[in-house]
């Protein structure tokens, strides 16, 4: 491992690589501290410790609960993304973009950041006012006395906004000039820097045994993860020899990779923001039978929290995956270039095929998804821990965004001939 370190900064290429990425990290991370003008950031330190706060300080890595230049964190460029390709499934347009190649990837990642900026506007407006109304803070206001005028609500929301635009930027910079994919490794970056306070929270919280017992468990977990995350159903795909133009094509064999966790950590946010919703209605009509099922009955320690938090984990990794893998599609495209899976007819009989393998392996993914996803609310209910950082959405991304990264490295160090990271 020291030794895939060491060639790695060997090569020249790969060594500017790596060190323009660290260099836009510790921007983002720079940014991260900066506070916006105005407000009195110390309100905001207690109300990001819990709820959907809680769920977006993550991405932003503490900068929300600091109100900093960087506070939305890449949170609206995801949720951008993901309406988009949501919206690529009933839109017949943005479906011929998509098969556009290259130059419809670029006019759908364009209308991505323009959406993108929208979205910022109207979170950081939404954040603006609620911590005002101190419904998200306590009944405490954000503002000094005096302060919330519109001049300085405009500052506060275009500086989050340009914020957001920024990130997205950077991220964009370390896509095509560094290592990894941008927008991840800064969302990687965010939870990282979340970890030592979060340990220190559970030493102090739970004492030296279970802090012990809890970081055993918490390899186990990632072993897990990464087995999960690398487990993949590999379909044959037989081609045939055929004659393009006046040259005859070699025929072969490949295989179509099905993941076993198709979706992602996509799932997980979905799930957490519905149930987010009747706590968002809650604090708007402020109804008493709203606040007692609010507090009572959605409350991530019992029961009731967990099986619905679970299903709906299960129910939206099969409702993302039946967006993301079309098997029709590709059948059709095994088709068309003389391709065919050994023993399944064409067209209907291999669409019917993939989607039932794709309908058996998404089972287990999903049900570890949800495992994963309720590991924090277990150890709420039985150990009062409040902060567990290797469950949910936290430990999907750190693991998928680290393998992809180490798997990029090493494809760099292997065209050289050197000795990778995983061999």
């Amino acid at each position: 491992m020291l030794r895939a370190f060491a060639n790695a900064f060997r090569i020249p290429d790969l060594r500017a690589k790596i060190l323009f990425t660290l260099m836009i990290i510790a921007i983002y991370r720079l940014g991260s501290w900066v506070p916006v003008p105005i407000v009195d950031v110390s309100v905001l330190e207690e109300a990001a410790s819990s709820g959907i706060l809680s769920f977006l300080n993550l991405f932003s890595g503490g900068a929300l609960s600091r109100m900093a230049l960087f506070g939305l964190g890449i949170m609206p460029y995801i949720t951008s993304s993901i309406i988009m390709q949501l919206l690529a499934v009933v839109i017949p347009k943005l479906e011929q973009w998509r098969k556009e190649g290259e130059a419809g990837t670029k006019k759908i990642t364009q209308w991505t950041r323009y959406m993108t900026v929208v979205l910022a506007l109207l979170q950081s407006t939404g954040f603006v006012f609620l911590f005002h109304s101190g419904q998200l803070t306590g009944g405490t206001d954000m503002f000094p006395p005096g302060e919330f005028t519109p001049g300085n609500v405009a500052l506060i929301v275009l500086t989050l906004t340009a914020g957001t635009a920024l990130i997205m930027w950077m991220g964009e910079l370390i896509t095509q000039r560094g290592i990894g994919n941008g927008m991840s490794i800064l969302i990687f970056a965010s939870i990282i820097s979340s970890l030592p306070a979060e340990g220190t929270a559970i030493l102090r919280q739970g004492g030296a045994a279970k802090f012990g017992a809890i970081v055993i468990i918490a390899l186990l977990v990632l072993v897990a993860v990464v087995f999960m995350e690398q487990g993949q159903r590999r379909i044959p795909v037989q081609y045939a020899k055929r004659v393009v133009g006046r040259k005859m094509t070699q025929g072969g064999s490949t295989y179509i990779p099905l993941k076993v966790n198709q979706s992602g950590v996509i799932p997980i946010i979905f799930a957490s923001s519905v149930l987010y919703f009747p706590t968002l209605l809650q604090n708007t009509l402020q109804w008493d039978w709203l606040t007692t099922f609010t507090n009572d009955l959605l409350n991530p320690s019992k029961p009731l929290y967990m099986l619905v938090y679970g299903g709906l984990v299960v129910f939206f990794a099969y409702f993302y995956t039946a967006i993301a893998f079309n098997p029709t599609e590709t059948a059709d495209n095994i088709r068309k270039y003389g391709g065919f899976i050994p023993g399944i007819r064409p067209r209907a009989p291999t669409a019917k095929y993939l989607n039932d393998v794709l309908v058996r392996i998404t089972l287990p993914g999903s049900l570890f998804l949800a495992f994963i996803a309720l590991l924090p609310s277990v150890f709420l209910a039985f150990w009062a821990i409040q902060q567990f950082p290797f469950g949910g959405t936290s430990i999907l991304i750190t693991v998928g965004v680290a393998l992809e990264t180490m798997k990029q490295i090493e494809s760099q160090l292997t065209m050289r001939h050197y000795e990778g990271f995983l061999r």
